[in-house]
């Protein structure tokens, strides 16, 4: 499996740089071509003619949930961050639905495909804990009677927590995540800005976070701060260690800031806005907040600059080699704000005791279909394990589902 050399812990950082921007046009896959995946490995189409399947998410019973949502107000963008976002082709009118798809004689390929949920407000994250559903809204998580075998669920649900909304910057997207017993709900906000030089996020303590909650609602608290967009969550295996992937700041040049994938500490401030991968204070920020600077944590992981890492999912399955159990899958995006493409791809970190232990390997490529002239068949984003041990690749942009399977 080829190295990414440019994913790797404690980065040699450049000086910021002049930004360059190259915006993706999604062309969609021909029919019979595919991603690839390493020797040995097979990769299929799991579902397609989907409307921006962005995240994912395997009920206990093995049915795979589908959040379909996708950015709809753009107010305020400035001009550069405008064109990104209209060139990635990830504006418009958003489903705002989970479809749920069942494989009921496990042969990889769903049978059953019904509009589970709907009505909702530009669906994330979604969890399972005892016999309620819960989903990450932009402005709310909502909370659903959930009973097992069920292809659709009717009914408002119940808001258990208002989030903040909003921001010209596309972090629109709300992860969630329980502990193991269910105690505690974990819930990702990203900033409304991309580096907060005009003060807006100063005043709203929940953005560019991850809360704590109760699955009430109640006891909402920072657990942890400073994260630019955090969107994938997960608990590295045999340990009780939470993990997220960041997608870190535009506009610093090719090679900054890193997208990371770190473990994240109660009560730790990861720099944002102030300074990057610990304390490397941005110049937009110079001399505001020495105080936060100093005690800005460094992540654990760099996952290479502008490569809009956000899919995590740990692999805990038997059927792909053994090196690979323990170890987190990251779905990445693509860049905008870059001359050059970065992302477009899933990589594998392998772990070690609940810990990065080596170098990012390619592990679904070919979703660049022509760099020079700005062409792509897809975008990554969400990934998830089934029960069989083949892992889900969402593909937002061409609509579609993958399986890669051994």
């Amino acid at each position: 499996m080829a190295c990414v050399l440019s994913a790797q812990p404690n980065p040699t950082l450049p000086k910021p740089g002049k930004p360059a921007m190259k915006f993706a046009n999604v062309t969609n896959w021909p029919a019979g071509v595919m991603p690839k995946a390493p020797t040995g490995f097979t990769v299929s189409l799991y579902a397609s003619d989907l409307d921006s399947p962005r995240w994912l998410y395997v009920l206990r019973n093995g049915d795979v949930l589908i959040a379909e949502a996708t950015t709809e107000e753009l107010k305020g963008v400035p001009p550069e961050m405008l064109a990104g976002l209209k060139g990635a082709k990830m504006t418009g009118k958003s489903a705002n639905r989970i479809t749920l798809l069942r494989d009921a004689n496990k042969d990889g390929k769903p049978e059953v495909r019904e509009i589970f949920l709907q009505s909702l407000k530009q669906p994330f994250g979604m969890a399972l804990v005892k016999d309620s559903l819960y989903v990450a809204n932009t402005d709310s998580v909502m909370k659903f009677p959930y009973k097992s075998g069920a292809t659709k669920i009717a009914g408002a649900g119940a808001k258990v927590l208002d989030l903040p909304a909003g921001g010209y910057n596309n972090h629109w997207t709300r992860n969630i995540l329980a502990n193991a017993a269910g105690s505690k709900l974990y819930v990702t906000v990203g900033s409304q800005t991309n580096v907060d030089e005009e003060g807006l996020d100063a005043k709203e303590p929940r953005r560019a976070a991850i809360l704590e909650i109760n699955p009430d609602g109640s006891g909402m608290r920072i657990f942890a701060s400073g994260l630019r967009n955090p969107n994938g969550l997960g608990w590295a295996p045999g340990t009780q260690t939470l993990f997220t992937a960041v997608n870190e700041r535009d506009m610093l040049g090719d090679d900054l800031v890193p997208d990371y994938l770190t473990s994240v500490r109660d009560g730790a401030f990861y720099g944002w806005p102030y300074s990057y991968f610990g304390q490397n204070e941005d110049p937009r920020q110079k001399g505001k907040r020495p105080d936060l600077v100093t005690k800005a944590v460094a992540p654990d992981f760099a996952l290479g600059a502008h490569t809009a890492s956000l899919g995590l999912a740990f692999y805990e399955g038997n059927l792909f080699p053994a090196s690979y159990r323990g170890g987190a899958f990251v779905g990445q995006h693509g860049s905008w704000n870059r001359s050059k493409f970065s992302g477009y791809k899933v990589v594998f970190v392998p772990f070690r005791s609940g810990r990065p232990s080596g170098a990012a390997q390619d592990f679904l490529t070919g979703f660049i279909k022509n760099e020079e002239a700005g062409e792509v068949y897809g975008r990554p984003v969400g990934v998830a394990a089934l029960p069989d041990g083949s892992l889900l690749v969402a593909d937002d942009a061409a609509g579609k589902i993958w399986r890669v399977a051994k």
